[in-house]
């Protein structure tokens, strides 16, 4: 799906520098940044998620030590 961002001279000329020193396009500079944010967000979701649950648990954790000890390392 084609799509066009317009952007200032200075936008431009960083988009475009970030492209040449990673060996990309322009487009896949910006594709790979926008699913690297979109990664990046679910993931965050997807922890705070766990994190309430784990909270509204009451469940406590424990040291990994005592982990290893019980599995024998």
């Amino acid at each position: 799906m084609p799509f066009s961002i317009r952007l200032d001279d200075n936008e431009r000329e960083l988009v475009n520098a970030y492209a040449k020193l990673h060996s990309i396009s322009v487009g896949e500079a910006f594709k790979q940044a926008l699913f690297d944010k979109i990664d990046e967000e679910y993931d965050r979701t997807v922890f705070d998620d766990a994190y309430r649950e784990y909270i509204e648990s009451g469940e406590k954790s424990r040291p990994i030590e005592e982990l290893f000890e019980e599995s024998g390392l």
